[in-house]
């Protein structure tokens, strides 16, 4: 505690380097002579490529403290500015602007930097053309300024902010796009003509060659932290830091100290009684900062070969948490190569070793990427290496491929399994809108990548074709700016054969003038089996379902906006001889435009729900479920914010009778009990965050919990109620970090 003191107070006098540009957000002719000046800004959002029917200049300008760009935002007096108070990773509807940075120019890892018109800040790692991560938080400068003709914004990024590859002949080659989102209608206005919808988008940015620039830094981020267990009446106390040092653009090195691997970001209550694990995103500091090159998708939803919540999860002994010795990160690259190693250790006997390491090369149009994990587990004497390759191809302006292969090699008490798989999906824009998809999968039943990574199943194979075509020429008086329409038929099998699943997709994308945007999906399943629902214990037959998907996100108008989700859907041994839905609605009141209240519910019925009891034996029950969201968001001053975040579950499921697997996969009656049960879920946390300097935070976090399943079914309304009195945990968190670039 001395020594985190001590450095604190030592440091704290270091002075704040002097900028070439001052970022005070107002565009002084002088100090931005010479920038690249960009006016030609067109509709992205919808995808019209018309000129912006707001005016919009930025500036683009490279200096030895970083690359500087400025944005004019016309804006009359007829069209409603949205000057709501954002936090930091906003997703709100307000105006804004985006500087999304490809600092390789290779199209492989891009950086977004957004800048509301009230100040608020959102940044993210773009990765894969279009996948967006914003976990990541990154040290850059930023200003705002209003007048009555608009508003103006200047941005400075300093070049250590990411890895990049040596220049050549002094001059650096960077891909930069530019955006500007007015929050009343939606519209999206960007220079160069590239969208986020489309398969080709980090590589579609604009190229810009820059003077060969170099920073080096050393970041120290020494923490202490706080924590009172009310329930257990026990407090714990810890210390360590994060050091950060680039020399230059060509290595970086991240390194924890005794890390508080401890989330101060409440996540999101889930029950789940499937077979599969739920996702959960990550905003540890240390693994979100130069992550990128390690992003090594399988093309699958979520899937992952590096997952980074196994590092410091459940322990194998059943123990909790792990606790984490030290963790280490480099960053690098020579030439038109880009390394990344990563390694953590875990405390104790059940302790467990992460190691990754990622090599990519750029070749122009295509580029080559592998990926080597290793995982010790000693408390389960397993050990898990698994090798991915994956390969990117642009072979025309109009297609696209990506592919990739892996294989994993599991040791354990002496016994080595193998297993492979591998997946390639080809995009092809075909002009006037239109666009076609062909994706095809395959994961052995042997193949395990869930020791470091995340993969939702293996042992099947997939494959789809799927056709869209966007609409942006709309009527005038129509409420909606833009549609696009997309068609999709799929076939996925297991990997010995046994047909899993066809299914007839239709679904409506929608942006609406006022700026809401609208989804509408119809999905068609035939009959197929399920082979996870017993747990290796047989697979079951299910007859064909359908599934109707209605999604509306309302951005604030006046004092009010809203989300509405809604769906109906059969299933279950029934198949389409019941239907169930849900509904979730959450409206949010602007008591100010700093200061919102939301509070909506969830209420789900499955008249057929199956959930699996013990070997081959399966229990179906009509389920009621109801959910209260609620909370709010206080953003005091640009410094100082308090959250409120508070969700509710009580599910009471009635037995509606148990059925074996019979030896043909179908449902066989048994008389066998099966009982009803409840489930209550409780997620409280208070949040009251104060910035001390960039990166630098005082957190104090309270947060209660508690789940309970219960051996009887009552009334829902009852079971979420009594969900208030679950008090499994009651913890007061009070952490202290502060950020010393040196």
């Amino acid at each position: 505690m001395r020594m985190a003191c001590l450095l604190f107070v030592s440091l704290a006098a270091l002075s704040a380097p002097v900028l070439a540009v001052d970022i005070d957000g107002h565009i002084g002719a002088d100090e931005w002579k010479g920038a690249r000046h960009i006016a030609d800004f067109r509709q992205t959002q919808p995808l019209s490529g018309k000129p912006g029917s707001l005016h919009t200049e930025a500036w683009v300008l490279a200096t030895p403290k970083g690359l500087a760009v400025a944005f004019r935002c016309d804006q009359p007096a007829n069209v409603p500015r949205t000057r709501q108070r954002v936090q930091r990773d906003f997703e709100d509807q307000v105006d804004r602007v985006n500087l999304m940075v490809d600092f390789n120019g290779d199209g492989r890892t891009g950086y977004d930097f957004v800048v509301s018109s009230t100040g608020g800040i959102n940044d993210a790692v773009v990765t894969n053309e279009n996948q967006f991560n914003k976990d990541w938080d990154g040290n850059w400068l930023h200003a705002v300024s209003e007048d009555a003709e608009g508003w103006t914004v200047e941005i400075l990024i300093p070049w250590y902010i990411a890895p990049m590859h040596t220049a050549r002949d002094g001059k650096r080659t960077i891909g930069v796009y530019l955006d500007r989102v007015t929050g009343s209608t939606g519209e999206r206005d960007s220079w160069p003509v590239a969208s986020f919808t489309l398969p080709r988008f980090l590589s579609e940015f604009g190229r810009v060659e820059v003077p060969q620039y170099s920073q080096s830094l050393l970041a120290v981020t020494p923490y202490v932290s706080g924590l009172y267990d009310n329930v257990r009446g026990r407090s714990h106390f810890q210390e360590g830091a994060d050091l950060l040092w680039k020399p230059n653009g060509q290595f970086q090195l991240t390194a924890a100290l005794n890390p508080d691997f401890g989330q101060v970001e409440s996540d999101d209550l889930v029950v789940n009684f499937s077979a599969t694990e739920t996702y959960v995103s990550d905003k540890r500091p240390f693994f979100t900062e130069n992550q990128g090159i390690f992003d090594f998708s399988l093309l699958d939803d979520y899937s992952q070969l590096v997952y980074t919540r196994r590092v410091g999860g459940p322990s194998d002994d059943g123990h909790g948490a792990a606790d984490i010795n030290a963790a280490v990160k480099l960053n690098g690259s020579f030439g038109t190569t880009s390394y990344g190693v990563l390694a953590a250790d875990e405390d104790g006997e059940a302790g467990r070793f992460f190691g990754a390491a990622r090599l990519t090369h750029d070749f122009g149009d295509q580029s080559l990427g592998m990926l080597l994990t290793r995982v010790d587990r000693p408390w389960l004497d397993r050990e898990a290496t698994v090798l991915g390759v994956d390969h990117h191809w642009r072979p025309t302006s109009q297609l696209t491929i990506a592919s990739n292969v892996v294989g994993s090699d599991i040791l354990q008490s002496g016994t080595h399994t193998r297993g492979s798989g591998g997946t390639v999906i080809a995009d092809l824009e075909m002009g006037d809108g239109w666009r076609q998809q062909w994706l095809g999968m395959h994961f052995g039943d042997r193949l395990q990548v869930n020791d470091f990574g995340y993969l939702e199943r293996n042992n099947f194979n997939y494959g789809h074709w799927e056709v869209r075509k966007r609409y942006t020429a709309l009527p005038a008086d129509s409420a909606y700016s833009s549609h696009e329409w997309r068609f999709r038929i799929d076939g996925l099998d297991n990997d010995h054969g046994l047909r899993l699943r066809r299914q007839l997709r239709i679904s409506r994308n929608s942006n609406l003038r006022d700026g809401a945007n609208e989804i509408v999906q119809l999905n068609v399943n035939s009959a197929g089996w399920d082979d996870l629902l017993t747990r290796g214990n047989g697979a079951l037959f299910l007859p064909p379902s359908v599934d109707l998907v209605y999604e509306r996100i309302s951005p604030r108008h006046g004092d009010w906006a809203f989300k509405l989700d809604a769906e109906v859907e059969s299933g279950g041994l029934g198949g389409n001889r019941q239907f169930g839905y849900n509904v979730k609605f959450i409206p949010t009141y602007f008591v100010s435009d700093a200061f919102s209240v939301y509070a909506g519910p969830y209420y789900e019925h499955t008249p057929d729900w199956l959930v699996w009891q013990h070997d081959n034996l399966i229990g179906r029950f009509d389920q009621h479920t109801l959910l209260l969201d609620a909370g709010f968001d206080w953003s005091i001053d640009s410094r100082q914010e308090l959250r409120l975040k508070l969700q509710a579950i009580g599910l009471d499921a009635r037995a509606r009778g148990g059925y074996r697997v019979g030896v043909n996969g179908r449902a066989v009656a048994s008389g066998e009990p099966v009982d009803d049960f409840g489930v209550r879920n409780l997620g409280l946390q208070i949040r009251y965050r104060y910035e001390l300097a960039p990166l630098s935070y005082l957190y104090v976090v309270y947060g209660r919990g508690g789940y309970a399943q219960d051996e009887f079914a009552g009334n829902t309304t009852d079971a979420l109620r009594n969900s208030f009195a679950l008090r499994d945990d009651e913890q007061l968190l009070v952490k202290l970090s502060y950020r010393f670039d040196i």
